[in-house]
């Protein structure tokens, strides 16, 4: 007995609904990328080849002039080369002391809920109170952390004050602020690991370390390789911790690419500029995370594939 064919218009009215209801429903989201998202990008890239001074309706174009004029200034390479130092250090400790506590946490210690909590506490702290309390800690005189080292029979010092140990100071402070959310991340990657493969190891002597090396590790690269991506562009946005603790000082030690373009578009009221250097930021984030992919996400190994 044959079966007659489906009527194929019901099926298309169903799909046309489904469609448009699928709009419907993410237009709120669009409308908001395409608002603070899509446009201001779009606008940046024009603004970088124009002359545009904040609140003046005139506009000038200039054509590379706002680039060339970076290619020469010092401070632009300065606060580059701070934020590549902040990113080569702050990113790689943060997620190699993530995975030291994620492993720790999963061998199933006592008060693990507590230690979870604990390291994650950091991350729950807004940006501008976490600078804030550690404005107080690195304070000179009477700041616990320079009471510290008087104690123990050391020197105090300038943290925030003084240019060799200003952004090592930012450093600690984003390293204890956002490991613990990348601790949590890689915990629940690690919970997902099969137990058997740690026993098999252990039954073959297979110390602690190589089990961390070629089990874990491989078993994890997936969330190793989002956590690594996600830290690259938290490094090249950091602002709020520059602005609350040092306002980029001293001497300039501490600024960065985003608080640059800060200076430009709103102390010195220069869009253009500051629209070149957000240009560049992007192009920079960009070049980085196409070759970490084209180079680390090559080695992520997909359990089942």
């Amino acid at each position: 007995m044959t079966v007659p064919n489906a009527d194929p218009l019901p099926l298309r009215r169903r799909r046309r609904r489904e469609i448009a209801t699928a709009v419907v429903m993410l237009a709120p989201s669009l409308l908001f990328l395409a608002a603070f998202t899509y446009w201001p990008i779009l606008r940046s890239a024009v603004y970088g080849f124009y002359d545009v001074q904040l609140g003046s309706p005139e506009v000038f174009f200039v054509g590379w002039e706002n680039y060339q004029r970076l290619w020469h200034d010092a401070l632009f390479w300065t606060s580059l080369r701070n934020t590549v130092v902040y990113m080569v250090v702050t990113v790689p400790t943060s997620i190699a002391m993530a995975l030291l506590l994620a492993v720790a946490l999963d061998r199933g210690l006592r008060g693990t809920a507590l230690y979870r909590s604990t390291f994650f506490y950091p991350v729950m702290i807004p940006s501008v109170a976490a600078g804030m309390v550690w404005v107080f800690l690195y304070a000179p005189g009477y700041g616990p952390i320079n009471g510290l080292l008087q104690s123990l029979g050391l020197p105090q010092l300038e943290w925030l004050s003084d240019k060799r140990y200003a952004l090592p100071a930012i450093i600690f402070m984003s390293i204890w602020k956002y490991a613990g959310y990348f601790m949590l991340i890689l915990l629940a990657a690690l919970q997902l690991v099969p137990r058997d493969l740690y026993e098999a190891a252990r039954l073959d002597g297979v110390s602690g370390w190589r089990q961390l090396r070629h089990i874990t590790v491989p078993l994890i690269s997936p969330t190793l390789y989002f956590v690594l991506i996600i830290g690259v562009l938290h490094s090249y946005q950091i602002f709020d911790y520059v602005f609350v603790m040092t306002q980029g000082g001293p001497a300039d030690a501490t600024n960065v690419l985003t608080f640059y373009i800060y200076q430009n578009a709103f102390q010195f009221q220069d869009i253009g500029t500051a629209s070149a250097i957000g240009n560049i930021l992007l192009l920079v984030v960009g070049g980085l995370i196409a070759v970490v992919a084209g180079t680390l996400g090559r080695r992520v190994h997909y359990m089942g594939r």
